[in-house]
Formats: structure tokens, C-alpha cells, sequence
């Protein structure tokens, strides 16, 4: 079986008892970055051997892997910080593994992205959800293909490029409200809130360190209505 296990995105803290008792109980870990993952099964004392999965290898590690499964070895799949698969790799992996007809199996913990949603105070009972923000080349058709979205947009960027983004932001959607989640479950997570006008501002005379996700809120949803009312 391959597990797809999620794991903290900052706070160690928020592993979850089944998560733990999986990956002890595994044959192999196959993670995206080694050095990091071997810091968190440390903490936790787990001693299972850890090899490496990401973009660069992944075409020769998918066929390493579907070997392993068929000798009868029970694997889980890990990124750096939360769901694999979650703009993170893995997808390839778990539909090799399904199309082999070997089972596959969700051991679910924290993302980013529901992480932020939920302390946002913004309405996302429906959302656009885009992953990591082009760096360079595609990034003015990004934001030319979202200027007629009407749901609040949900991405990830990087702090050396959420300014840039802000003004991207007003050039394509206008003076539209942002929020700006960042350093989520660690000790400095801070949300900041505003139209996007006064957040340029603010950022400007003051940077923000840390991964941040980040909110666009074009226009407000309606309230939210409990299908059995």
C-alpha cells in the first residue's frame, strides 16, 4: 500500500497520532527534501528509512516505487510541509500506483491553503484555488485569465515577490481587498488585511519575511446558507 501522508506546515506540533503510527510502521519514506523530513522523524523517533521523491527524479523513483509495492512493501509519500500532491509533488506517483491497481491511501494533515482560509474572515465557502503564482514568464496571462473570476482566489507566494504581486494585483483586478497570511502555526504568523492600494503602502515601508498565502477578494459572497435550511 502507499500511504500519502500529510505533515506540519511550520508548528511540529500539529502531527497527528495516526500520522506518526504510519510512518513508524512503514517499510520506506519517500520525501521531498531528506534533510528536512529527517528533522521531523527525529522528533518523533521515528527511525524508518528515508529516500528521496521530488520533481527531479520523480520518473525514475515512480518505477523504484511500483517495484517496491509489488514486493509486497508498504511505502508512505511526504512533502516538506503539508499534503503531498497540494502544489506539491506526488500526483504522478499516486496515479501510477492507482493504475496498477495497488491501493492508496489519504493520511490527512494541515495545507496552507485551508490554513489561511480559516482565520482570513473572508467568505470561501467556494474559492478559486491557484498554487504558486508564475515566477516570470506566464504571470500576465495568469492574472488575464482571473480578471473575470468572481470567487475570492486563493494563492502561494513568496515573500521576496508579494509586493510585486500586490501591484499585479491592482494593475489587473483594481483596488480590491487582500489578505495576507504568512508564517502560518509558527510563532510569528500574522494575517494582514486591506485593499490592496493601502497594503502596497504598508509593504513598501516595511517588507514581510516568511511563505505567505494570499487572498484576493473581488466582491463579497453571498452569506452562507446551510443546505438543510
Amino acid at each position: 500500500m502507499l500511504y500519502v501522508v500529510g505533515t506540519p506546515i511550520g508548528n511540529l506540533e500539529d502531527m497527528t497520532f495516526r500520522a506518526v503510527r504510519i510512518l513508524k510502521s512503514v517499510d520506506i519514506i519517500f520525501a521531498e527534501d531528506t534533510r528536512h523530513t529527517k528533522r521531523l522523524l527525529n522528533h518523533y523517533e521515528i527511525d524508518t528509512m528515508v529516500y528521496s521523491y521530488h520533481m527531479h527524479n520523480r520518473e525514475h523513483q515512480i518505477l523504484n516505487i511500483l517495484n517496491l509495492l509489488g514486493e509486497g512493501k508498504c511505502i508512505a509519500l511526504v512533502t516538506d510541509a503539508g499534503m503531498p500532491c497540494i502544489s506539491d509533488p506526488g500526483f504522478e506517483l499516486v496515479e501510477a500506483v492507482q493504475n496498477a491497481k495497488i491501493k492508496v491511501e489519504s493520511v490527512p494533515g494541515p495545507t496552507a491553503v485551508t490554513t489561511a482560509a480559516a482565520i482570513s474572515g473572508v467568505n470561501l465557502r467556494r474559492f478559486a484555488f491557484e498554487g504558486f503564482l508564475p515566477k516570470k514568464k506566464g504571470r500576465q496571462t495568469f492574472f488575464t485569465n482571473l480578471k473575470e473570476e468572481k470567487r475570492p482566489i486563493i494563492f502561494y507566494e513568496s515573500p521576496f515577490r508579494v509586493l510585486k504581486s500586490l501591484k499585479d494585483i491592482e494593475k489587473y483586478f483594481g483596488n480590491v481587498h487582500v489578505v495576507i497570511a504568512r508564517e502560518l502555526t509558527k510563532l510569528h504568523e500574522e494575517v494582514i488585511k486591506g485593499q490592496v492600494s493601502d497594503l502596497i503602502v504598508k509593504l513598501e515601508a516595511k517588507p514581510i519575511k516568511g511563505e505567505v498565502v494570499m487572498i484576493v477578494e473581488k466582491e463579497k459572497l453571498e452569506e452562507y446558507v446551510d443546505d438543510e435550511s
